[in-house]
Parts: structure tokens; sequence; C-alpha cells
């Protein structure tokens, strides 16, 4: 299993990043690279605890569906999406939210599992670790982004 760990510091109220954070439009900008578009499930605005969204996206010049499901939520301080269709063996996302003096700290902590044995190691070793980081950091990029800017303190 494969852990990626993220520390992201927004200026903004941890409200504000939090719904940011679930906000299925947002993603789908910061996930624009990968031409990513939420299909079905829960396809504009806040998704919420025990809903699903179905991703597809182009990775490494495939076209790829990953359905997720809101496992967990705590308002305004925690939330997990984990897989429940898609080429992981497991993907677990969870996103935490904490505030001090005017400043969010976000931490993101993905886990996931890759398929076929030694192959998925391998690959997971050479490619899509470095991937999936990159694609977490430039998501982050844009939530902080749109965080710092909005006139709207809570929701989106």
């Amino acid at each position: 299993m494969t852990t990626i760990n993220l520390t992201t510091k927004i200026k903004a109220p941890k409200q504000t990043v939090f719904n940011a954070s679930r906000n299925i439009d947002i993603h789908q900008k910061s996930a624009s690279p990968t031409n990513e578009k939420a299909i079905a499930g829960v396809r504009s605005g806040l998704i919420n605890l025990n809903e699903t969204v179905t991703w597809r996206r182009k990775h490494f010049g495939f076209y790829l569906t990953h359905k997720s499901q809101i496992t967990a939520m705590t308002f305004y301080d925690y939330f997990v999406d984990e897989m429940e269709e898609g080429k992981f063996k497991s993907f677990k996302h969870e996103h935490f939210f904490a505030e001090e003096n005017g400043i969010t700290i976000m931490k993101d902590k993905l886990q996931y599992e890759t398929p076929f044995g030694l192959f998925g190691e391998l690959f997971d070793i050479l490619f899509l670790e470095k991937h999936l980081t990159n694609f977490l950091l430039e998501r982050n990029k844009v939530l902080k982004e749109v965080s710092e800017k909005t006139d709207l303190k809570y929701d989106f």
C-alpha cells in the first residue's frame, strides 16, 4: 500500500476550504489537464455523506472511470472518499481541516493499492505515485486560489 501525505496552508476560513474541497465543479477545474468529468452520481455542486460521484478522466493516455463514495464526514473538520469501482485494488482519500490564526491547514492522506502484483508495484514506483502526487498538488493549488479569492465565506 502506498500513502501520500500533503499539507497545504490556505488564507481562508476552514468552512470555505472544506466546501471548496468537496465541490465537484472546482475539482473538475483543477483536473482539467486530465479532462476529468463527473459523469454519474453528484455531477455538480457539493457532495455529501453517502453520496457518490463517478469520474471519467484520461491518465497515461487511457480513459478511465473511478466511482467514489463519501464514507465519513464531520463538518468542517474531516471527510473521506473511497473507491467503489475503478482500477485500483483499494483507494481511500482522507481530508483533514484545522484553522490556526485565520489560516486553514488542509491535510490530504491518500492510501491506495495497485492491482497486478509485482507489475502494479513497479508501475507505482516508476510512475503512479509521482503522477498522483502532482495531481493532488494541482488540485490543492486551485483550492487555495479559489478559497483565498472567494467573497463567499462558507458556501459555493
